[in-house]
């Protein structure tokens, strides 16, 4: 997107706000299909950006959910309960319940603890429900079970036709900058998959897993060192003994390229001997991984010089861009070239698509919420949240 359209989405809804680009979303799920096994299927993690639903509901197969309010996120913009994988290290009865009693046919119901495999299989029980499971495996966190409770469920309950118990499921995290993780994770879950068979009798029929593919916020975009590392973990996945349907579930990698946040400069001052811009947002608005107090320097630029000759470009001074919060921790950028810099300018944050909108403290100060605006492909722009005043959710209710 073009920094004349984003000044113009700035002039037309005001700041702050997201604008999420529905061309950029949809070239970025083609690229990761190109370079990701043929087999795979994608489930978008809606944790890392709610708004993208109906914008890459098109284009992906599945949607990890995994809260109450996700799920609610889902239902309102019509996502079908078959595209709905619900995950979520916390599944209570009064969510599970309904669903389950309504015959909602949900795709698949992650496990997280045998507490929740009890859970679910009493439920499935109690509605003549069979309830599609993914066993999820740990990794060394507070997520999954341990490999010694997942061959107990089997060895119980794998034959049972109470419940449907599908396959794994295996996430570590995200940001995985090389495929080493990726290779030991994959081949334990061969390992693991290969026990089921021999030990039990139990076949696997598909696998769902979380490959973390990194997002560079800092540094230039090297496509082609994304393509080697695509390549890489896809000749790991096509390499495994487990040939069965495959799930990736991917959430920051999918987004983050289509979001840009747009906040303007409210206040410019000399403190001193630095030029401070004091903008209508802040750092409660926009999380970059990795980038706490500024240790590295977020993708930004001032509105209005695309297209600026060289000379006006080197009358540029260095700017710090701090935010309405009261606190020396709202600092968004440090040192950022700008012309003229005045109030009223407009200040471009790039790759802000999955996280930013979450993530921050958000009920810091009681600030509004900013306003999220779609740019459709056919170069029309919607908005879709209106800013949200937080000060309600702050108030005692005496």
């Amino acid at each position: 997107m073009n920094d004349s359209k984003l000044a113009g989405i700035a002039q037309q809804f005001g700041t702050p706000a997201y604008v999420f680009d529905e061309e950029a979303l949809r070239q970025r799920v083609a690229f990761l299909q190109e370079n990701l096994p043929a087999r795979a299927v994608l489930c978008f993690a809606v944790k890392a950006n709610p708004f993208a639903i109906p914008l890459i509901s098109p284009v992906v197969h599945r949607f990890e959910v995994c809260s109450p309010g996700e799920l609610n996120i889902c239902r309102a913009v019509g996502v079908a309960p078959e595209e709905i994988v619900l995950s979520g290290v916390y599944k209570d009865e009064a969510t599970l319940r309904p669903l389950v009693e309504s015959g909602a046919p949900i795709h698949r119901y992650t496990v997280e603890s045998a507490g929740q495999f009890q859970l679910l299989y009493k439920l499935a029980k109690e509605f003549g429900r069979k309830l599609p499971l993914l066993l999820r495996v740990t990794t060394g966190t507070q997520f999954g079970m341990d490999e010694v409770v997942v061959r107990s469920i089997i060895a119980q309950y794998g034959a049972d036709d109470t419940v449907d118990i599908c396959g794994l499921q295996v996430f570590s995290g995200t940001q995985k900058t090389t495929a080493r993780r990726t290779r030991k994770e994959l081949a334990a879950a061969d390992a693991l998959i290969a026990q089921l068979r021999d030990d039990y009798g139990f076949e696997v029929r598909e696998f769902e897993f979380g490959p973390g593919l990194p997002v560079e916020y800092f540094d230039d975009y090297d496509e082609a060192g994304e393509r080697a590392l695509l390549a890489e973990v896809s000749e790991l996945l096509e390499g495994m003994a487990f040939q069965g349907p495959l799930t990736l579930e991917i959430g920051r990698s999918l987004v983050a390229s289509c979001g840009t946040y747009l906040t303007s400069v409210v206040d410019a001052k000399t403190n001193k001997g630095e030029r401070y811009a004091i903008v209508d947002g802040g750092k409660h608005q926009m999380v970059y991984y990795g980038g706490g107090l500024v240790m590295r320097q977020p993708p930004c630029r001032q509105l209005g010089l695309e297209g600026a000759d060289e000379a006006t470009l080197e009358q540029a001074l260095p700017w710090n861009l701090c935010g309405s919060l009261c606190t020396t921790n709202d600092f968004l950028a440090k040192e950022v070239p700008a012309v003229d810099l005045a109030v009223g300018d407009v200040i471009a944050f790039d790759r802000t698509g999955a996280y930013c909108m979450t993530e921050g403290i958000s009920l810091f100060l009681s600030r509004d919420l900013p306003k999220v605006v779609y740019t459709k492909a056919d170069g029309t722009c919607k908005l879709v949240r209106e800013g949200i005043p937080t000060d309600p959710l702050n108030t005692p209710q005496l």
